[in-house]
Formats: structure tokens, C-alpha cells, sequence
């Protein structure tokens, strides 16, 4: 049956996302502050800031759900942003009636000892993470009281063909090895680490929000098993022939010394744990729930190196 959905976000997962929905034969209605999104038949693109909860509302009437797939940009902007556009966000799913979907990370949890499950304590040890754990808190507690219905879906890193250098760490690191460079890297690239494919994050999305068994929990993307940092850029090279990758660790001091004065270097360390200690996150409640697996770990590097490789060689 034909549905409206509202997505807030044209990045590479509302992108994604809206793409998926409008192959399915809904109706997409993509809303972004530029009025930019996909070019597709069954999609609509609005100009609106999200943040303004009237018309947020009224972009979703009638829609079956909404997904919260924004991206407020450079971490510094985080704490100014992320607020208001979340409470609009969730005041425009209470108005309308449309089942809330939030696109999230895995930053709630904070340091762990062991695999990441969607039952693993949320005890966020940065700004951020607090930031992401009280957005879900409020979600929810909307949803315990009755006035929304609610969802959150949790992914690792990105990885897959869409992503550029200036929204993934690991595109960042590709950018320089796949065009013959050394790449700097912020951490030990030596830690296995999970990395979630844009398109199983489209797909888990697109699954929670027309299944009421998701509805007042979080989820976590199944994604395939963890690799290094290293791990993937040689997978990614040997696909096209780009020889080994030249990683140089960037020590945590100097990190740490250019925070100073650099804002996001000092956003980038309040996270670091994450490539500095194995970041493992398991998706098997969802594959048991909604069948969910994740893509198939070689044609997805495949796809992504030449994907990669293109855009480090300005083809």
C-alpha cells in the first residue's frame, strides 16, 4: 500500500533512505534548508528549517512516518543545533501522528568492554553522547506517555560508494591512500571496528517505521564483522591496484595540543576511544526480529573502492 513518508535530511542516509522508499512505490517527501535531495518521480523536495516545529508539522500531515535523518554539521555546532531541531522533530511527529524514526550512532554508549548490543547500558562519556542519549530519552518518554510512537536505529561508522571525505573518517583516510598518498589517522588503525554499509542503514530504517514490534525500543544496524582500520584500506587498494596504504598515527598529544585551538580536533578527541580499543557492535536482535542482514562484505568494497578511487583520482 502507497505511504507517505517524511524525511528530514538529504545526506548520504536520507539520500539513501528516500531512494529505497520511492523504488518501494511511496510517496517521499524530503525536507532540507536548501530544498535539496534525490531527483526521483515518487519524491518531493521541500525547503524548510526543520527546526521550526508549525511547519514541520504541516510538511508531515498525512504522512504514515517520520525520519529523522538530519545532520547538524561540524560537532561544534552540536549543542547549539541539535535541541531545537530534535524537539521540533518530535513535536512534529506528535501533531501529525507519524511514527518517529531517529537515525543515530552508537556514541550513547560510550566506552565499552565488549560487543555493543541494543541492551548495553548508555553511559555517554562525552558531550555528544549525552547530547544523543538525551534525545532518545525524551523520544521515548513521549512514546511511554502515548503522545508518539517511536523508534531509534543505531549504526557504527559508514562505509559504502556515496560517502566523501568530508563526512567519514575512513572515506578521509581513503581519499589519500587510493590516490597514492599517506594517510594521517587519529588512532591505533590496528583496532577491529564495526562498519555499518549506508544502504543496510537505509534498509533498517526503512523496516522500523512500518513495524509496530520496533516501536519503544532502539536497534542496531547488523552490520558485517569488524575490521581494521588497515584492514580496509588494503581491501580497498588491492581492488584497484593502488598498492599498500601508508598510514602515519597522529600521537593523542598532538591531537589533544591542536584542540586548543581548533574546535573539532577537540571534538574529534572526545571520541577517540572508539578506534583506540576494539568498537564492536552486534546486530543480531534485529536480524532476529525483522530479517535484516547485512550487505555482502566483498561486492561492497568492491563497489566502494572504485567508487573511491574515482573521486581521489578527479574522475
Amino acid at each position: 500500500m502507497t505511504s507517505l513518508h517524511l524525511i528530514v535530511g538529504a545526506g548520504p542516509i536520507g539520500t539513501a533512505l528516500a531512494v529505497r522508499l520511492a523504488d518501494d512505490g511511496h510517496r517521499v517527501r524530503v525536507v532540507t534548508r536548501s530544498g535539496g535531495g534525490p531527483a526521483h518521480p515518487a519524491i518531493e523536495r521541500m525547503a524548510l528549517d526543520a527546526s521550526d516545529a508549525t511547519g514541520l508539522a504541516a510538511a508531515a500531515a498525512g504522512a504514515a512516518t517520520l525520519y529523522n535523518c538530519a545532520n547538524p554539521g561540524a560537532y561544534p555546532q552540536w549543542e547549539r543545533v541539535w535541541p531545537p531541531l530534535a524537539a521540533s522533530i518530535l513535536t512534529a511527529a506528535e501533531r501529525s501522528g507519524a511514527v518517529l524514526v531517529t537515525m543515530s550512532n552508537l556514541y550513547g554508549y560510550g566506552p565499552v568492554d565488549g560487543t555493543m548490543t541494543r541492551s548495553t547500558p548508555l553511559r555517554p562519556s562525552d558531550h555528544k553522547g549525552v547530547l544523543r542519549v538525551r534525545m532518545w530519552q525524551d523520544a521515548l518518554a513521549a512514546h511511554e506517555a502515548a503522545r508518539v510512537r517511536a523508534t531509534e536505529v543505531r549504526a557504527s561508522d559508514y562505509i559504502g560508494p556515496a560517502l566523501t571525505p568530508a563526512g567519514s573518517l575512513l572515506a578521509r583516510y581513503a581519499s589519500a591512500t587510493l590516490g597514492g598518498k599517506a594517510a594521517t589517522v587519529f588512532a591505533d588503525p590496528d583496532q577491529p571496528h564495526t562498519w555499518t554499509a549506508v544502504d543496510d542503514i537505509a534498509a533498517t530504517l526503512a523496516v522500523l517505521g512500518r513495524d509496530e514490534r520496533a516501536w519503544g525500543s532502539a536497534w542496531i544496524v547488523p552490520s558485517n564483522p569488524p575490521a581494521t582500520v588497515r584492514d580496509v584500506l588494503q581491501g580497498l587498494a588491492a581492488r584497484v591496484d593502488a598498492g599498500e596504504p601508508r598510514l602515519r598515527q597522529l600521537p593523542r598529544w598532538a591531537l589533544s595540543a591542536g584542540g586548543v585551538v581548533i574546535p573539532v580536533l577537540r571534538e574529534v578527541a572526545g571520541v577517540l576511544y572508539q578506534f583506540e580499543r576494539p568498537f564492536i557492535a552486534d546486530g543480531t536482535d534485529t536480524t532476529e526480529t525483522f530479517g535484516i542482514t547485512p550487505s555482502p562484505w566483498k561486492p561492497l568494497l568492491e563497489e566502494t573502492a572504485h567508487a573511491w578511487h574515482a573521486r581521489a583520482a578527479g574522475t
